[in-house]
C-alpha cells in the first residue's frame, strides 16, 4: 500500500491530470471556433494524451491498494488572443506539470516508495518531451508571426498529429486477451 502521503499527492496528479485534459479540449473549441481544425486537432490529440496520463495513474494508485478520490476541476480559460498566446500557455501549464511530477518524485525518494518512483520516471520523461514540442511549436508561430499563410501552412501540419497509446497502458506482450472458453 501506499503512505497516506504519496496516495493524496498521487490522487491530486489525478485531478491535476484530468484538469489537463479538460484544458485542453477548451483550446481545441477555440482554435475550431477560429477555423483553425489542424491546431484544433492537435489539442484534441493532447487531450487523450492527458486522459491517458490520468489512467496511468488511476491504474497505478489501485495497483498498489490504495483508492482513487477524484478532486473537482475548475474552468479552463476559454479565450485567448492569438494561437501564439494558445501555445504560450500550454508551455507554462506543462512546465507546472513538470514541476508537480518533480514534487512528486521528491516524495517517493524521501519516502523510499521506489515503486512510485518507478512509475514516476516515464512521466519525468514525457514531461521533457511534451515540453520540447511546444516550445518547438511556439518558435514557428514567432517565425511566421502574422503571416496568415505560414500560420495556415502550420495548421495544416498540425492536423496530422494521432493519438497513439502511452507504453504503460498498452497490454504487455505476454497477456493474451481471454477467448472465453476457459
Amino acid at each position: 500500500m501506499l503512505s497516506e502521503n504519496i496516495e493524496s499527492a498521487l490522487n491530486d496528479q489525478v485531478t491535476k491530470e484530468f484538469y489537463s485534459s479538460y484544458f485542453y479540449l477548451q483550446m481545441a473549441a477555440w482554435l475550431e471556433n477560429q477555423n483553425l481544425r489542424g491546431f484544433a486537432r492537435w489539442m484534441k490529440v493532447q487531450a487523450q494524451e492527458e486522459a491517458a496520463h490520468t489512467l496511468i495513474l488511476f491504474n497505478y494508485v489501485n495497483e498498489r491498494g490504495s483508492m482513487v478520490r477524484l478532486g473537482q476541476l475548475q474552468s479552463p480559460p476559454a479565450e485567448f488572443g492569438s494561437v501564439l498566446e494558445v501555445f504560450e500557455r500550454v508551455f507554462k501549464h506543462e512546465q507546472g506539470v513538470s514541476a508537480s511530477i518533480a514534487d512528486l518524485m521528491h516524495l517517493a525518494t524521501g519516502e523510499k516508495d521506489y515503486a512510485t518512483r518507478n512509475c514516476l520516471d516515464w512521466f519525468i520523461s514525457e514531461q521533457v518531451e511534451e515540453e520540447s514540442q511546444v516550445s518547438e511549436i511556439i518558435g514557428k508561430l514567432k517565425i511566421v508571426g502574422s503571416d496568415g499563410y505560414g500560420l495556415l501552412m502550420l495548421d495544416k501540419d498540425m492536423a496530422t498529429r494521432t493519438f497513439v497509446t502511452p507504453a504503460p497502458l498498452r497490454p504487455s506482450p505476454t497477456s493474451q486477451p481471454s477467448t472465453g472458453s476457459e
